[in-house]
Order: C-alpha cells, then structure tokens, then sequence
C-alpha cells in the first residue's frame, strides 16, 4: 500500500473527507415542468374566477356602496321653496329618522312575531318530513317530494295572488268550507294577518328545505343505522339520536338561511296588503318601509339608509345564530 493512500485512509477514519478523486456534481436543475404546471393552475384558477368576482362586484359591492352613500345625503327645499330641493349632505341624520321613526321600530317588532311563529314551524316540520320520507316504511318517495318541492318552483308574486283569492270571503272555498263547518276565522284582520302570512310562507318554502334534509339524511352511513337497531334502538331514539347529529350541518344552513329571508319579507304582505279590509299597511316590515320611503315618498336617502339598517340587523342576526350553533357544537363530548 503506497504512502498516499495510507494517508487518505487515517483521513477518512478521522471523519475529514478526504480530497476529490471524481470530476464535481452538476448543480441540479430546477423543476421547470412542476413550476409550469403550477403557473397553469393559477391561470385556470383565475379565468374561472374573474367572471365570478366581476358580477359579484357589480351586483353586490357596487349598490351596497351605493346605497350607503346615498344614505348620507337628503333632499331639502330652499327658504321659500322656489328652486325646487336640493341634495344636501346629512351624514347620520337619515339613520337617526329611521330609528326614531316608530313605524320602522315597530316593523322588526312583527318581524320578531313572524319568527317566532315561522321557524319552528319550518325547521320542524321539514326536519319531520324528511325523516319520514327517510324510513323504510315510506312509499312513493318520489311523489311525495315532487309533490312537496312544487309549490317552491311557483314565484313567490303567484303563489301570494293564489292565496288571496283563497283568504278572500264569498269567492274561496275554502273560506266557504269553513263556513260551513262552523268555523269563522277573517284572514285579513289584524288577528289573522300574522298566521296567513306564514301559511303563505310555509306552503312555498316547506319542500325546499324537506329536499335539503332529505338529502342531507341520505348520506349517512347505513352502517351506523344497523348498528343502532342491532343495539335495539328503535325509530325515535336512531332519528333523534343518530340521523340529527349526523346532519347538523345541514340544519345550521337552514336555520341561517330561513332567518336571514324572515328579515326580508315582503312580498306577501304586500300582496296581502291589496285585500279588502287588510290590516297590512305600507310599513308593515322593514323592507316594506323602506319601499314606501322610496317609491311613496320620494326619500331615497331614508330608503338606502333604513335597507342599510336591515342588512346590518340580519348580519348580526347571522353572527348569533352562527356563534351559538358553534359554541353549542364545542359543549358537545
């Protein structure tokens, strides 16, 4: 063995390296076709999401800005009214008429009735009707929820006109039903206003929340359903024990989704508002305040500053319903 290469040797024991014996490494070259790949992603990502943040932005960010500038200004006549009104800066002046006004206040406080009238009803009886429809014992599943979905394909304007030709006395049957059965009940008073409405609400809204649960009830895992009644749990104890849970998720999107419409109704008062002896004014809920505002009254900053109010309301609205859902979820073991 030569000197040298005893030397390399005690070098290579000691834990130094030794010298070089092979021509060096070319550096590795990036990955250019994973960086390619990445570049296409993010070019399909964003063709894809222009057009949606393009109509997002026209639809919703620019008349929400636009209503809360216009919030901030008001119409005023001159010293002697002869130069007509003139568009003056009001900052929070139409807030503070909308909030002092007793007609709105008292719109949220029918809106705070319709709730609590509207959605157990709502959530309860789809939550009913689809764990119906999801048992074994249920038939003609098919017919019943196109059945249950129909009413929802009619538009809401229709279906309040079908229903006021139904509420309406000496021209529905069902009034004259009724009647006949000894039961006498005005739709338009200010006693009966309330639960029309709802009715109204529930026959057009009920089969579309029944799909989503349904739905919803359609993806849990049969196993555990089998596992339940093996441990000799019976119809009740699996819906209510094992399938509520199980959908929870969908229940939270319908709650939210079924408090944040109550906030906006309109349509069906305003229908109902043309009945003969209604109790439905032109202020009935916020929404309709704010449409006579507008379009009675000619106030347009009023009206953008009352609808900025209710959406802030259903915002809120929104939060709680969701802060508490989560935090309920948390309590949970």
């Amino acid at each position: 063995m030569s000197t040298h290469d005893a030397e390399r040797r005690e070098v290579g024991r000691a834990g130094v390296p030794g010298p070089r014996t092979g021509p060096p490494k070319a550096p590795r070259s990036p990955d250019r076709p994973s960086k390619a790949l990445s570049s296409r992603t993010r070019l399909a990502a964003g063709t894809l999401l222009t057009p949606f943040f393009a109509l997002f932005t026209v639809a919703m960010i620019v008349p929400v800005g636009y209503a809360l500038w216009l919030s901030l200004f008001t119409e005023k006549q001159s010293g002697l009214g002869f130069d007509g009104p003139r568009t003056v800066f009001d900052g929070l002046g139409n807030y503070a008429t909308a909030l002092g006004d007793q007609a709105f206040r008292d719109g949220f406080r029918v809106l705070l009735g319709y709730c609590a009238l509207y959605l157990p009803l709502m959530i309860g009886g789809a939550i009913v009707l689809a764990l119906l429809l999801d048992t074994a014992l249920a038939r003609a599943r098919r017919f019943f929820q196109l059945a249950l979905f129909l009413p929802h394909a009619i538009p809401g304007l229709i279906a309040a006109l079908i229903w006021i030709y139904l509420y309406t006395p000496q021209l529905s049957p069902v009034v004259a039903a009724m009647e006949a059965g000894g039961i006498g009940f005005d739709f338009f008073s200010s006693e009966g206003t309330l639960p029309s409405i709802v009715n109204i609400a529930l026959w057009q809204w009920l089969g579309y929340n029944v799909v989503i649960f349904y739905a919803a009830l359609q993806a849990v895992d049969r196993s555990l359903l089998e596992a339940a009644t093996v441990d000799g749990a019976g119809n009740w104890r699996i819906a209510f024990s094992v399938k509520l849970p199980l959908i929870r998720s969908s229940l939270v999107m319908v709650l939210l989704f079924t408090v944040i419409g109550s906030l906006q109704l309109f349509t069906e008062p305003l229908i109902l508002s043309r009945g003969s002896g209604s109790a439905v004014t032109s202020t009935w809920t916020p929404n309709m305040y704010a449409y006579s505002a507008a379009f009675e009254r000619n106030d347009y900053g009023l009206a953008a500053a009352a609808s900025v109010l209710i959406a802030l309301a259903a915002a809120l609205l929104s939060f709680v319903v969701t802060r508490f859902t989560n935090r309920r979820k948390g309590a949970r073991p």
